[in-house]
């Protein structure tokens, strides 16, 4: 578990696909558990939580990430 990647707001974003603004709503929803503060106070995420978060959101949306080609 200590080697575990995690992930700053920012950085979970990018993995997710999505805007900063929808990992804060994914946390005010309850789809995504702020893990951690890094030194500088910001938030932290483990990343299987935002993959899971992501794979939630994209199932009940319906809606699939497809990588470009």
């Amino acid at each position: 578990m200590e080697d575990e990647p995690w992930l700053t707001v920012k950085e979970a974003a990018l993995l997710a696909g999505v805007d900063v603004q929808t990992i804060y709503s994914w946390v005010r929803r309850g789809h995504l558990e702020v893990t951690g503060l890094d030194h500088r106070g910001r938030k932290l995420f483990r990343h299987l939580d935002v993959a899971k978060a992501e794979m939630a959101t994209r199932t009940r949306a319906k809606r699939v990430l497809v990588p470009a080609a």
